[in-house]
Protein backbone atom coordinates (compact mmCIF):
# COMPACT_ATOMS: atom_id res chain seq x y z
CA UNK A 1 0.00 0.00 0.00
CA UNK A 2 1.15 3.65 -0.83
CA UNK A 3 1.89 5.86 2.23
CA UNK A 4 0.11 8.74 2.54
CA UNK A 5 2.13 12.12 1.54
CA UNK A 6 1.81 13.77 5.08
CA UNK A 7 1.68 17.13 3.45
CA UNK A 8 -1.81 15.85 1.97
CA UNK A 9 -2.94 15.89 5.83
CA UNK A 10 -5.49 18.02 6.95
CA UNK A 11 -3.48 21.13 8.80
CA UNK A 12 -4.54 21.43 12.62
CA UNK A 13 -3.14 24.50 14.66
CA UNK A 14 -3.49 24.77 18.53
CA UNK A 15 -3.98 28.74 19.55
CA UNK A 16 -3.66 30.38 22.67
CA UNK A 17 -5.29 33.71 24.49
CA UNK A 18 -5.70 34.58 27.85
CA UNK A 19 -5.79 31.66 29.87
CA UNK A 20 -3.87 28.48 32.10
CA UNK A 21 -2.97 26.57 29.19
CA UNK A 22 -5.11 24.13 31.22
CA UNK A 23 -6.85 22.48 27.78
CA UNK A 24 -3.95 22.81 25.48
CA UNK A 25 -2.73 20.27 28.40
CA UNK A 26 -5.28 17.89 28.13
CA UNK A 27 -4.59 17.52 24.21
CA UNK A 28 -1.51 16.75 25.51
CA UNK A 29 -2.54 14.59 27.79
CA UNK A 30 -3.78 12.23 25.17
CA UNK A 31 -0.66 10.31 24.58
CA UNK A 32 -1.39 7.31 22.45
CA UNK A 33 -4.18 8.98 21.28
CA UNK A 34 -2.29 12.04 20.20
CA UNK A 35 -0.04 9.89 18.12
CA UNK A 36 -2.25 8.21 16.43
CA UNK A 37 -3.96 11.77 15.76
CA UNK A 38 -0.98 12.88 14.97
CA UNK A 39 -0.73 10.28 11.67
CA UNK A 40 -4.29 11.73 11.06
CA UNK A 41 -3.59 15.50 10.99
CA UNK A 42 -0.46 17.23 10.52
CA UNK A 43 0.42 19.16 13.45
CA UNK A 44 1.27 22.70 11.80
CA UNK A 45 0.93 25.37 14.73
CA UNK A 46 1.26 24.03 18.66
CA UNK A 47 3.30 26.27 20.67
CA UNK A 48 2.69 24.60 23.37
CA UNK A 49 4.22 21.22 22.02
CA UNK A 50 6.84 22.52 19.35
CA UNK A 51 8.62 25.42 18.47
CA UNK A 52 7.96 24.42 14.96
CA UNK A 53 5.71 26.12 13.06
CA UNK A 54 3.90 26.04 9.38
CA UNK A 55 2.74 28.79 7.64
CA UNK A 56 -1.34 28.83 7.13
CA UNK A 57 -3.75 28.76 5.93
CA UNK A 58 -5.24 25.64 8.15
CA UNK A 59 -7.92 23.61 8.07
CA UNK A 60 -8.97 23.18 11.54
CA UNK A 61 -7.88 25.69 14.99
CA UNK A 62 -8.35 24.79 18.37
CA UNK A 63 -8.23 28.13 20.49
CA UNK A 64 -8.08 28.35 23.96
CA UNK A 65 -8.51 31.61 26.26
CA UNK A 66 -10.50 34.67 26.11
CA UNK A 67 -9.93 38.00 24.41
CA UNK A 68 -8.45 40.14 27.05
CA UNK A 69 -5.87 43.10 24.89
CA UNK A 70 -6.09 44.92 21.50
CA UNK A 71 -3.13 42.74 20.42
CA UNK A 72 -5.61 39.43 21.23
CA UNK A 73 -8.73 41.07 19.07
CA UNK A 74 -6.16 41.65 16.50
CA UNK A 75 -4.57 38.21 16.17
CA UNK A 76 -7.94 36.16 16.75
CA UNK A 77 -9.10 38.16 13.85
CA UNK A 78 -5.95 36.93 11.43
CA UNK A 79 -6.37 32.91 13.22
CA UNK A 80 -9.98 33.23 11.50
CA UNK A 81 -8.79 34.25 8.55
CA UNK A 82 -6.58 31.73 8.06
CA UNK A 83 -8.88 28.83 9.24
CA UNK A 84 -11.29 26.53 7.87
CA UNK A 85 -12.79 25.39 10.53
CA UNK A 86 -12.49 27.13 14.75
CA UNK A 87 -13.32 25.40 17.26
CA UNK A 88 -12.61 26.83 21.21
CA UNK A 89 -11.66 24.83 23.61
CA UNK A 90 -12.67 25.57 27.21
CA UNK A 91 -14.25 27.90 29.50
CA UNK A 92 -12.29 30.72 28.38
CA UNK A 93 -12.39 30.75 24.76
CA UNK A 94 -16.14 30.05 24.97
CA UNK A 95 -17.33 32.06 27.65
CA UNK A 96 -14.61 34.24 28.63
CA UNK A 97 -13.51 32.16 31.48
CA UNK A 98 -13.05 33.35 35.28
CA UNK A 99 -11.43 36.29 34.25
CA UNK A 100 -14.78 37.57 33.23
CA UNK A 101 -15.31 38.43 36.74
CA UNK A 102 -13.87 42.11 35.61
CA UNK A 103 -16.65 42.47 33.49
CA UNK A 104 -18.41 42.86 36.92
CA UNK A 105 -16.49 45.70 37.96
CA UNK A 106 -14.39 48.61 36.56
CA UNK A 107 -11.35 47.46 35.02
CA UNK A 108 -8.94 50.95 36.33
CA UNK A 109 -9.96 49.67 39.63
CA UNK A 110 -8.75 46.52 39.20
CA UNK A 111 -5.60 47.14 36.85
CA UNK A 112 -4.57 50.20 40.27
CA UNK A 113 -5.05 47.11 42.61
CA UNK A 114 -2.75 44.48 41.00
CA UNK A 115 -0.14 46.20 39.13
CA UNK A 116 2.13 48.20 40.98
CA UNK A 117 2.45 50.23 37.71
CA UNK A 118 -0.90 50.68 36.27
CA UNK A 119 0.32 52.81 33.28
CA UNK A 120 2.31 49.96 31.41
CA UNK A 121 -0.91 47.88 31.23
CA UNK A 122 -2.42 48.12 28.32
CA UNK A 123 -5.93 45.89 28.49
CA UNK A 124 -9.30 46.00 27.24
CA UNK A 125 -12.28 46.67 29.85
CA UNK A 126 -14.10 42.93 29.64
CA UNK A 127 -12.54 39.54 28.85
CA UNK A 128 -14.61 37.88 26.08
CA UNK A 129 -15.37 34.66 24.51
CA UNK A 130 -13.78 33.93 21.06
CA UNK A 131 -17.31 33.78 19.51
CA UNK A 132 -17.75 37.79 20.28
CA UNK A 133 -15.41 38.60 17.75
CA UNK A 134 -15.20 35.92 14.84
CA UNK A 135 -17.65 33.28 13.79
CA UNK A 136 -16.96 29.60 15.87
CA UNK A 137 -17.71 26.71 14.38
CA UNK A 138 -17.74 25.16 17.53
CA UNK A 139 -17.63 25.49 21.15
CA UNK A 140 -16.16 22.84 23.40
CA UNK A 141 -17.04 23.36 27.12
CA UNK A 142 -14.63 22.93 30.38
CA UNK A 143 -12.23 24.01 32.62
CA UNK A 144 -10.53 22.23 31.29
CA UNK A 145 -11.83 20.26 28.96
CA UNK A 146 -12.40 16.61 28.68
CA UNK A 147 -9.41 14.66 26.57
CA UNK A 148 -12.63 12.69 25.25
CA UNK A 149 -15.03 15.10 24.44
CA UNK A 150 -11.66 16.73 22.56
CA UNK A 151 -10.84 14.01 20.52
CA UNK A 152 -14.20 13.14 19.47
CA UNK A 153 -14.76 16.89 18.24
CA UNK A 154 -11.40 16.10 16.01
CA UNK A 155 -12.34 12.47 15.09
CA UNK A 156 -15.55 14.26 13.93
CA UNK A 157 -13.80 17.03 11.94
CA UNK A 158 -11.64 14.05 10.19
CA UNK A 159 -15.12 12.54 9.40
CA UNK A 160 -17.12 15.61 8.26
CA UNK A 161 -19.64 14.87 10.59
CA UNK A 162 -21.37 17.16 14.01
CA UNK A 163 -19.39 15.83 17.53
CA UNK A 164 -21.48 13.84 19.32
CA UNK A 165 -21.53 15.63 22.96
CA UNK A 166 -24.04 15.50 25.01
CA UNK A 167 -26.23 18.55 26.17
CA UNK A 168 -27.55 16.86 29.27
CA UNK A 169 -26.84 17.77 32.68
CA UNK A 170 -24.35 16.45 34.99
CA UNK A 171 -27.18 14.71 36.81
CA UNK A 172 -27.49 12.13 33.96
CA UNK A 173 -23.91 11.54 34.57
CA UNK A 174 -24.31 11.25 38.23
CA UNK A 175 -27.32 8.74 37.87
CA UNK A 176 -25.74 6.55 34.66
CA UNK A 177 -22.56 6.20 37.02
CA UNK A 178 -24.41 5.17 40.23
CA UNK A 179 -23.72 7.84 42.51
CA UNK A 180 -26.11 9.00 45.46
CA UNK A 181 -27.63 12.71 44.58
CA UNK A 182 -25.39 15.20 46.96
CA UNK A 183 -28.56 17.49 47.30
CA UNK A 184 -30.63 14.72 47.99
CA UNK A 185 -28.40 14.71 51.01
CA UNK A 186 -28.30 18.27 51.80
CA UNK A 187 -25.48 19.19 49.56
CA UNK A 188 -25.96 22.32 47.43
CA UNK A 189 -24.96 21.39 44.10
CA UNK A 190 -24.76 23.04 40.68
CA UNK A 191 -25.14 20.07 38.47
CA UNK A 192 -28.69 20.36 37.55
CA UNK A 193 -27.92 23.83 35.50
CA UNK A 194 -24.49 21.82 34.59
CA UNK A 195 -23.31 20.76 30.96
CA UNK A 196 -22.26 16.89 31.39
CA UNK A 197 -18.70 15.95 30.31
CA UNK A 198 -16.33 15.79 33.52
CA UNK A 199 -18.24 12.76 34.56
CA UNK A 200 -19.55 13.96 37.79
CA UNK A 201 -15.99 14.41 39.16
CA UNK A 202 -16.93 16.49 42.38
CA UNK A 203 -20.39 14.70 42.79
CA UNK A 204 -18.38 11.25 42.56
CA UNK A 205 -16.45 12.85 45.38
CA UNK A 206 -19.60 13.73 47.89
CA UNK A 207 -19.17 17.14 46.91
CA UNK A 208 -21.59 19.71 45.07
CA UNK A 209 -20.88 20.11 41.06
CA UNK A 210 -18.63 23.71 41.03
CA UNK A 211 -20.37 24.41 36.72
CA UNK A 212 -16.86 23.71 35.67
CA UNK A 213 -18.71 23.25 32.30
CA UNK A 214 -20.96 26.05 32.11
CA UNK A 215 -24.42 26.09 31.78
CA UNK A 216 -26.60 22.75 29.80
CA UNK A 217 -29.10 23.80 27.58
CA UNK A 218 -32.31 25.72 28.88
CA UNK A 219 -31.06 25.97 32.62
CA UNK A 220 -33.59 26.63 34.83
CA UNK A 221 -31.14 28.59 37.79
CA UNK A 222 -33.93 30.07 39.75
CA UNK A 223 -35.43 26.48 40.38
CA UNK A 224 -32.10 25.88 41.20
CA UNK A 225 -31.73 28.75 43.63
CA UNK A 226 -35.15 28.17 45.17
CA UNK A 227 -33.43 24.13 45.66
CA UNK A 228 -30.27 25.84 47.05
CA UNK A 229 -32.79 28.05 49.60
CA UNK A 230 -34.18 25.29 50.97
CA UNK A 231 -31.12 23.72 51.72
CA UNK A 232 -29.86 26.97 53.57
CA UNK A 233 -28.05 28.55 51.23
CA UNK A 234 -27.66 32.06 51.73
CA UNK A 235 -28.02 34.50 48.07
CA UNK A 236 -24.62 35.22 48.43
CA UNK A 237 -23.25 31.48 48.21
CA UNK A 238 -25.15 30.47 45.43
CA UNK A 239 -23.79 34.32 43.45
CA UNK A 240 -20.25 33.09 44.28
CA UNK A 241 -20.93 29.61 43.31
CA UNK A 242 -22.61 31.45 40.11
CA UNK A 243 -20.01 34.34 39.31
CA UNK A 244 -17.24 31.59 39.13
CA UNK A 245 -15.27 29.97 36.36
CA UNK A 246 -18.24 30.49 33.85
CA UNK A 247 -19.34 34.02 35.01
CA UNK A 248 -19.56 35.16 30.93
CA UNK A 249 -22.00 32.45 30.92
CA UNK A 250 -25.46 34.63 29.78
CA UNK A 251 -27.52 31.92 32.27
CA UNK A 252 -25.23 31.85 35.01
CA UNK A 253 -24.00 35.79 35.08
CA UNK A 254 -28.11 36.42 34.71
CA UNK A 255 -28.78 34.50 37.85
CA UNK A 256 -25.85 35.17 40.12
CA UNK A 257 -27.08 39.17 39.58
CA UNK A 258 -30.21 38.13 40.87
CA UNK A 259 -28.69 36.45 43.72
CA UNK A 260 -26.69 40.01 44.31
CA UNK A 261 -30.22 41.78 44.50
CA UNK A 262 -31.45 39.40 47.11
CA UNK A 263 -28.16 39.64 49.10
CA UNK A 264 -28.23 43.31 49.50
CA UNK A 265 -32.25 43.47 49.70
CA UNK A 266 -32.82 45.29 46.28
CA UNK A 267 -35.78 42.92 45.88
Amino acid sequence: MAMRDPDSRPRLAVWKFASCDGCQLSLLDCEQDLLALAGALRIAYFAEASSAAIDGPYDLSLVEGSITTGHDLQRIRRVREQSRHLVTIGACASAGGIQALRNLADIDDWVSAVYATPATISTLATSTPISAHVAVDYELRGCPVDKSQLLEVIAAFLAGRRPAIAAHSVCIECKRQGHNCVMVQGQPCLGPVTHAGCGALCPGQRRGCYGCFGPMESPNTASLASQWQRLGATPRRMRLALHGIHVGSAAFLDEGLQQSRLEHGDV
